[in-house]
């Protein structure tokens, strides 16, 4: 099962959104961002500590009610933290020059990871 195409983390419906292309896609509401060691030791990699100072000092401050973020441990050193944001959210870390590793999408977050910063998943 080491094959590089598909890390560790993918699961079947990786796989199938891969098959059926953007379509299904659409349908993913979390894009699910891999932190490194190295990415976390600096905390202006994590969300709940610079995305708030960033959209006050930017006027942005009504996206605030449409972010959703959720963290989750990783297993490995590449991938130390998982992120799960919303498009909202991914638009302003990219906005704010931050570059993610990004390593597939879902539906919603996993039960197991928690609200690391903004309003929880609603569907």
């Amino acid at each position: 099962m080491d094959n590089p195409q598909y890390p560790f983390s993918h699961t079947s419906n990786d796989l199938l959104f891969s098959l059926d292309g953007e379509n299904s896609r659409k349908t993913l509401n979390y894009e699910v961002v891999a932190q490194s060691a190295e990415d976390v030791q600096d905390i202006q990699n994590a969300p709940a500590v610079s995305m708030g100072p960033y959209l006050i000092d930017s006027g942005q401050t009504q996206l605030l009610t449409t972010i959703s973020i959720y963290a989750q441990r990783g297993e490995v050193r590449e991938q130390v933290r998982l992120l799960y944001m919303n498009a909202v959210a991914l638009r302003i870390w990219k906005a704010m020059g931050k570059r993610p590793n990004l390593i597939g999408a879902k539906h919603r977050p996993p039960k197991t990871a928690l609200l690391a910063f903004g309003v929880p998943f609603n569907e």
